[in-house]
């Protein structure tokens, strides 16, 4: 589907709904048309004024509203995409029974478009099992359900439910109604994503900062695009779209091993994770304490298996391509590190980034550069890592 859609922003009574009119705004901004519906409880946290300006059309609330144009289901049935956000509890529940006693339940049941649900509620809710329950079944439905993230709630709560950001829900919406080639059918696509942790005692590690997204977001595209996939998961952050095979590996030396085994029988395989280098010598089996180590205590590290030039050397049958992140002063610099770093390793492509406190880790957004071997540019590519994910893809099917 192309140009522009018709979406129906529905808004429902949390306190999250403030984070709507973000979502409004970046619909707007894309050049699409935007009705909201709010139920009487959205209209508690945000104003219907603040709506309909972002809009740029009056605010739907009434079921018995335009009776004479049946717009209890008019709505739904032009919608070319229906996006909730937030989404309560209460909500989800009344979606996953098929109640239609508000506008909004009416506009759902009346539309044939691709529903999109942002959950924002407290950690106990979202995990009750009448919720997770309720989920299931909006997921079976093909319901796309993005988020909830991990944060602070309202008061001093703090832990998943928090409402994903708005660019976040939208750029997942837009994929739902995205024409994505379907050039990756029968073909096997294997990603790391995340960041290894190495054990120092039962409590401590050594890890990073990765969060799995841009390893995420390139599984999601290629499953979309046909694609069989199997991510490699090390500690992520981000949930997991269905109909993607994950494998567990949460040290460098677990991510080796499923890797290794993977990519025998895949056609891309695909390096995101965020390796560790290094791991203790000795892992302690008892919580190290600080009243017997004294004022310093130090540790020695060893280097981890080169698990990148470890499986181009052992030549799978597919394209290996690998991810590196450096805190390069300029793009020159980082292309400069990147093809000194894909002769060492021997993979086809490098996909370079830069990192920094605020740049590249954690951020729905990444800019990138791919290389293949050789040292010649590929692509560049910056935006939405979703988006990221399929220049990247783009490259790797037309080469």
């Amino acid at each position: 589907m192309t140009g522009t859609l018709n979406v129906v922003v529905g808004i429902t009574g949390g306190i999250a709904a403030y984070k709507a009119v973000g979502v409004i705004r970046f619909f707007v901004k894309e050049g699409h048309s935007v009705q909201v519906v709010a139920t009487a409880g959205a209209l508690k946290f945000v104003g219907r004024p603040t709506l309909e300006a972002i809009s740029r059309n009056p605010v739907h609330t009434e079921l018995y509203e335009g009776v004479a144009e049946v717009r209890h289901v008019a709505l739904g049935q032009a919608a070319d995409l229906i996006v909730i956000a937030p989404a309560t509890a209460n909500t989800i529940a009344k979606l996953a029974a098929g109640l239609a006693d508000d506008l909004l339940g009416n506009t759902v049941l009346a539309s044939t478009a691709p529903v999109v649900v942002a959950p924002a509620m407290h950690t106990e809710m979202w995990q009750n099992p009448a919720t997770v329950a309720n989920i299931a079944t909006l997921r079976a439905r093909g319901v796309t359900i993005v988020g909830p993230a991990s944060g602070q709630l309202t008061g001093n709560d703090s832990g998943p439910g928090r409402m994903e950001e708005p660019e976040t829900i939208v750029a997942a919406a837009l994929e739902r109604v995205r024409p994505t080639a379907k050039d990756l059918i029968g073909k096997r696509v294997v990603v790391t994503a995340g960041g290894t942790r190495e054990p120092l005692d039962p409590v401590r590690y050594i890890g990073n900062r990765s969060s799995g997204k841009q390893g995420v977001a390139l599984a999601t595209a290629a499953a979309a695009r046909g694609a069989s996939v199997t991510l490699i998961a090390s500690h992520l952050e981000v949930p997991v779209p269905d109909g993607i095979e994950v494998i567990s590996a949460p040290t460098a030396a677990d991510v080796l091993t499923a890797v290794t085994d993977a990519a025998a029988t895949a056609d891309i395989t695909i390096m995101a994770a965020a390796i560790a280098d290094y791991r203790s010598a000795e892992v302690r089996q008892a919580k190290i304490k600080k009243e017997t180590t004294g004022d310093e205590l130090t540790l020695t590290l060893v280097k981890n298996p080169d698990i990148l030039a470890t499986l181009a050397a052992s030549h799978p049958r597919g394209l290996v391509v690998g991810f590196a992140a450096e805190t390069a002063d300029s793009e020159d610099d980082l292309i400069e590190l990147g093809a000194s770093k894909l002769e060492r390793k021997g993979c086809d492509y490098l996909v370079l980034n830069r990192v920094s406190w605020s740049e590249g880790f954690s951020t729905d957004r990444n800019s990138v550069v791919m290389l293949s071997r050789g040292g010649d540019i590929v692509m560049k590519a910056s935006g939405e890592k979703l988006d990221v994910a399929h220049s990247i893809l783009d490259s790797l099917v037309s080469r």
